[in-house]
């Protein structure tokens, strides 16, 4: 009862931060909306009802015979003849019995409308919401899509950062003398080896996917927590209830596991907003220097490398700048905000 009120009291103590909590409700917003972007965001309806039968598109690939068409490979769903078909306005004949319902954005993260009767990159316009880059493609689906997958990038790596992190910093507060020192070298040596060389390497061989770039900066992201937690780990081991739980039996597991790793869960929370936007940071770096995501994955840093290679087009970098920045901001509001509401120097 009394961690139950402790944890009722920080948490309304982190709502008088007005500016952390709005920040934290829109970020929730935000990661919400993007949970289900192929049903707002799509190049394909989300329902076709064409001849009395009932198509799911978004589901499962349909030919062009299928709506009156002649070729056999995938139907076109931004051809105006498909549009004409599945709307029922074939032939100009209204047909009530035909009709489709589409996304809020009818494109998808690579989806090319090569019916657009403008060049590329084409500036907003009521097909195009926030226009297109050099490749026809559409900004605003890009965008989203990018933000999607820098989100759960940057709490991916965040959770693997905290949680290896804790483990091992925890193992050296703990057990000290030889473990310690034996693992402080090794942490040492492991924290100069050039992450961007290792990088370039694997990029030379193969071109790194969402997961591989996961695992090169799990595998160094955890250093800098491992050394908070150590410390804090070190000044723990000294407390008296510490010492009354060796005296009664309990193993080394069970002391770290009961007593040490929660006494370290508050600096954990507050570091979180950090890491994650730490994370989106480097891989949008990545991204922007061509070592990271395969063009064809939407991701911020290959919306600003676009914006660089085509600087009139200022649909391109002012919505990608802003969202970047839009993120970065309401993170570090929501992690000053738990930093006063957990009092982590106290």
């Amino acid at each position: 009862m009394k961690n139950s009120s402790s944890n009722t009291s920080k948490w309304h103590k982190f709502k008088e931060y007005k500016l952390s909590y709005c920040s934290f409700i829109i970020l929730c917003i935000i990661c919400v909306c993007t949970l289900p972007l192929e049903l707002i965001s799509n190049a394909k309806p989300l329902i076709i009802s064409y001849q009395n039968k009932i198509y799911f598109p978004i589901f499962k690939n349909y030919s062009e015979q299928t709506f009156g068409g002649s070729l056999a490979g995938n139907a076109d769903y931004l051809d105006p003849f498909i549009q004409n078909a599945v709307t029922g306005h074939d032939n100009k004949i209204e047909n009530k019995d035909n009709w489709a319902i589409y996304p809020l954005n009818n494109y998808d993260a690579n989806t090319i409308n090569y019916f657009y009767p403008n060049p590329n990159p084409a500036s907003p316009s009521k097909f195009n919401y926030l226009g297109t880059d050099d490749a026809g493609r559409d900004i605003l689906s890009r965008l989203l899509y990018s933000l999607r997958l820098s989100l759960w990038f940057g709490f991916a790596l965040a959770v693997i950062n905290l949680f290896v992190g804790a483990i091992i910093g925890a193992m050296q507060g703990y057990f000290g003398g030889k473990v310690d020192l034996l693992t402080q070298r090794f942490l040492e040596i492991w924290g100069n080896i050039p992450e961007m060389y290792l990088l370039i390497i694997i990029a030379s061989i193969f071109q790194p996917n969402i997961t591989i770039l996961l695992i090169i900066f799990s595998l160094f992201s955890w250093l800098s927590t491992a050394d908070y937690i150590r410390l804090e780990c070190l000044k723990i081991k000294q407390m008296d209830y510490i010492k009354a739980a060796k005296i009664i039996g309990l193993k080394d597991w069970q002391i770290i596991k009961r007593h040490m790793l929660p006494n370290v869960i508050t600096p954990l929370i507050t570091m979180f907003p950090f890491k994650v936007s730490q994370g989106i940071i480097v891989l949008t770096a990545m991204d922007f220097l061509g070592l990271g995501l395969p063009q064809t994955t939407p991701s911020m840093g290959s919306l600003l490398s676009q914006a660089k290679s085509n600087l009139e087009a200022w649909w391109i970098s002012i919505p990608a700048v802003a969202s970047i920045m839009l993120i970065v901001l309401l993170l570090i509001f929501i992690g000053d905000g738990l930093r006063h509401a957990f009092n982590v120097h106290k």
